[in-house]
């Protein structure tokens, strides 16, 4: 039987809740489900055993979502081509201020936590993004503290050996950059895209196998604006695509619209002032609820 102070608890925590089931699963319906199924169970605790709630909930979900994580390892096998973390769509005001969560959900971040094992995910999240301590990880994941410290040493020099040093763009900076890339695309200004990109510039595309899409990454500039200007030019210019401007994974980001259907996510990366990576998200089931604002804390 629920109760009021199980809801309140839990609805205040819930973004925080959110932020750490997205940022082990990469998937955003399966958080839900994991938040669901958690507060089914959070529903049948005595409150009054509970010394603190953060950490109680914390190891509920964690929990919870590595048992997803576990489950879904086959699927993972079997993917048909690039596997991509489902696109967020967030307020930027949630993550704006805070470099640490900015970065933990940026897609640059997600993928690369992808290569790690999911207990090394598990720590590394709650260790290096929520700050838990040692010992409250080490009850969550069910291993001793000096197992866990040990982990989360692997899983942070993985992590910093690989990712490339986060900078904080300027909004400015971040407005003018996609306008000139809509501007270019939607023109066919192959060296005014050219000049936007950075040489190493990468398209990925995730289709799961059930749309059309590159079933490798594309690499190079000149290679990249190929793919740009087909798209563009080939086949969304002469059909009805409606195109939307959106923050995803605190990123810019296009929505392409056929109709009352979403043809493909693409998040736009931006280092150094120049664009580094597009994700193509157009697998239909990752991007059927895109267009639902998430709330995300730390």
């Amino acid at each position: 039987m629920t109760t009021d102070g199980h809801a309140e608890r839990f609805t205040l925590l819930r973004p925080l809740l959110f932020t750490i089931a997205y940022e082990i699963l990469g998937s955003a319906t399966e958080s839900d489900d994991v938040l669901q199924d958690s507060y089914l169970r959070w529903a049948q605790v005595d409150l009054t055993t509970v010394r603190d709630t953060k950490s109680y909930l914390a190891r509920l979900v964690t929990r919870q979502a590595l048992n997803a994580v576990r489950a879904g390892t086959r699927r993972r096998e079997d993917y048909i081509g690039p596997w991509l973390p489902e696109p967020l769509l967030v307020d930027e005001r949630d993550a704006s201020a805070d470099l640490v969560l900015a970065e933990s959900v940026s897609m640059a971040m997600l993928v690369l936590l992808e290569t790690l094992t999911p207990d090394e995910r598990a720590v590394f999240v709650l260790r290096e993004v929520f700050g838990f301590r040692y010992d409250e990880i080490a009850a969550t994941v069910g291993k001793s503290v000096m197992t866990v410290r040990q982990v989360a040493h692997r899983a942070r020099s993985h992590v910093h050996s690989r990712r490339r040093r986060f900078e904080p763009i300027d909004p400015a900076e971040i407005a003018r950059i996609t306008q000139q890339f809509m501007a270019a695309a939607t023109t066919g200004d192959t060296a005014g895209l050219l000049s936007l990109l950075a040489p190493d510039a990468t398209w990925t595309a995730d289709s799961g196998g059930k749309v059309t899409a590159a079933r490798r990454p594309v690499t190079g500039a000149e290679k990249v604006v190929a793919v740009l200007v087909n798209l563009f030019q080939m086949r969304w210019q002469t059909s009805d695509i409606r195109i939307e401007m959106v923050n995803c994974n605190n990123t810019p980001a296009l929505i392409a619209h056929r109709d009352n259907l979403i043809e493909g996510v693409f998040l736009i990366e931006i280092f150094a002032g120049k664009i580094t990576n597009f994700y193509a998200i157009r697998n239909p089931d990752k991007i059927a609820t895109v267009n639902i604002l998430r709330r995300i804390s730390r």
